[in-house]
């Protein structure tokens, strides 16, 4: 499956780097976030990838459900697709922007990949074997590499939102006595954390599904885990939720290891 991700997400990236080096045009949403024509075609392509390929497993994807097409996943098995992962990012010109694609297993990130087109970098993530690549200006492999969580040690890296800072996260960066912090965008921030360039990644904002599933895969690949603030295991495919829309997520810890 990872072979057919690879192929769809570079193609979204291959569009998005064509508005990225032109003009963007911004739009905002009903929930006050941005949308550019990048991410919408970005979806198109990574919806019409999946279907050709996967016709009969639903895809759950950003703008699609902003739309209000929100498909039937009660079997337990879906798509979860963010096209352009750090539209702020890309809005100022920075490369941290990623596309996101994820297969979701009975609420289990079960593969993955997290793209970052501007960097020319990819991570994927299945069945226990995760790898950073190497993607060239033809946007063709030019190397793969196996990657895996660092074990832990005494002293604690983190990496943390360039855009999405908050009191909770200085709170819990404190308790943990961790000074050492590197900042990126997107959801390369698990891929940080899975490649071992980090340990943890606190997140006590808001995000939705599609925000960190692909991200949460290659994590788990690479042995780390992804838990909520009780410890137990992150889970996806939240809906009718009492207290937050269909597919947003609670605040969680992304770790290389359970501390």
């Amino acid at each position: 499956m990872l072979a057919v991700l690879e192929i769809i997400a570079f193609d979204a990236g291959k569009a998005i780097l064509e508005v990225y080096h032109g003009t963007t045009e911004v739009s905002v949403k009903a929930d006050s976030s941005p949308v550019t024509q990048a991410d919408e075609k970005a979806e198109e392509i990574i919806l019409a990838g999946l279907a050709k390929a996967y016709p009969h497993i639903p895809v759950v994807a950003e703008e699609s459900v902003a739309a209000g097409r929100v498909p039937d996943i009660s079997e337990g098995r879906f798509f979860l697709v963010d096209p352009l992962d750090g539209t702020k990012e890309f809005i100022n010109k920075r490369d941290d922007f990623t596309v996101n694609i994820a297969l979701i297993e009975k609420g289990v990130p079960v593969a993955g990949i997290v793209y970052a087109p501007a960097k020319g970098v990819a991570y994927t993530g299945q069945a226990g074997k995760a790898e950073k690549l190497t993607i060239g200006a033809d946007f063709a492999i030019t190397h793969r590499e196996p990657i895996a969580c660092r074990a832990p040690s005494g002293e604690l890296t983190a990496v943390a939102s360039r855009s999405h800072n908050s009191p909770e996260t200085e709170a819990f960066l404190s308790e943990k006595g961790i000074t050492s912090i590197k900042s990126v965008g997107s959801s390369l921030k698990f891929c940080l954390v899975a490649e071992g360039a980090a340990d943890v990644y606190p997140r006590f904002g808001r995000t939705m599904e599609w925000d960190t599933a692909a991200g949460d895969a290659v994590l788990r690949a690479a042995g780390g885990i992804t838990v909520d603030l009780d410890g137990n295991p992150f889970l996806y495919g939240k809906v009718k939720q009492a207290s937050d829309s269909d597919f947003a997520n609670g605040h969680f810890i992304a770790w290389n290891r359970l501390p």
